[in-house]
């Protein structure tokens, strides 16, 4: 009874995710191994000369981008958000609501309106560069917009929250004391932190590497905006197969693999949990 109980409660998600996610997703990839029809649509029949196409060597450097730039964005970001997450588990109640309020403020702002804010920031005239000149720090010709950096500097912006939050929400379960213990047996700051802090919440350390890898693969307006011509990535080549070349196929078929490189990320997470679990239990 219990157990039926539960598939009731599940139906609704279940259903929910079968008609809004599994069907279309089955329908972009089964519309990869369709032809391409001259006027923009999709061709009659079944062919594999659009995955044969994603050989072609003008693809391997943007999805050689696309994962070193989202690889490193999920680095920085858990980087920083480690301490982050430490901090704010560990002090006052007022102080923690106001710094979740802070992590959680950009997410009230347009995610457009805050990619133009860093292009503004970023131009030659704006008030970055010209605040980085004064000081000495850049050169009078420095370009700061339209390069890989500031691809990578405003994916660790947006992506930023998507650490702190599941890490700190670890950081909130983990026993404080364990580090004093730490500091009793001879380990420094340091060392406590890194030996008994982080083992201590890797399953947000997980969460976090999937959140923030996962959302960077796909970004395609970060790119397109503050990024230049040589800093595409995938993203921004199934915005021009879909939208530019009318290439149906084509673009599905990129689609697919990006899909591919977010769900095996995801699959090789959920075995390191389970595997993780056994160990815990025995």
């Amino acid at each position: 009874m219990s157990r039926r109980r539960e598939y009731l409660l599940t139906l609704p998600s279940l259903a929910w995710m079968i008609a809004f996610f599994a069907i279309p997703a089955g329908l972009v990839i089964s519309m990869a191994f369709r032809p391409s029809d001259l006027r923009g649509g999709v061709g009659e029949g079944w062919s594999l000369e659009t995955l044969k196409a994603l050989a072609e060597a003008d693809y391997l450097p943007v999805v050689w981008r696309t994962v070193w730039m989202s690889a490193l964005t999920m680095v920085i970001c858990v980087s920083l958000a480690l301490p982050m997450a430490f901090h704010m588990a560990r002090v006052g109640e007022t102080w923690r609501r106001l710094l979740l309020l802070l992590v959680v403020v950009p997410f009230l702002t347009n995610f457009i309106i805050r990619i133009f804010a860093w292009k503004t920031l970023l131009h030659p005239e704006g008030a970055l560069t010209q605040f980085l000149i004064r000081c000495g720090l850049v050169s009078e010709d420095a370009m700061l917009l339209n390069n890989a950096g500031a691809v990578l500097l405003v994916l660790v912006y947006t992506q930023l929250p998507f650490a702190i939050l599941p890490l700190f929400a670890a950081a909130e379960k983990f026993e404080f004391h364990l580090l004093d213990a730490a500091r009793d047996l001879g380990a420094s700051p340091w060392q406590a932190f890194v030996r008994v802090f982080v083992p201590g919440v890797r399953r947000g350390i997980m969460s976090a590497c999937l959140m923030v890898f996962v959302c960077a693969l796909g970004q395609y307006v970060i790119p397109q905006f503050v990024g230049g011509p040589g800093d595409e990535m995938l993203g921004n080549k199934i915005t021009q197969r879909a939208f530019g070349d009318r290439n149906l196929p084509h673009a599905s078929a990129l689609a697919a693999c990006l899909m591919l490189a977010v769900l095996v990320p995801m699959l090789i997470t959920a075995i390191a949990r389970r595997l993780s679990g056994k160990e815990a239990a025995s």
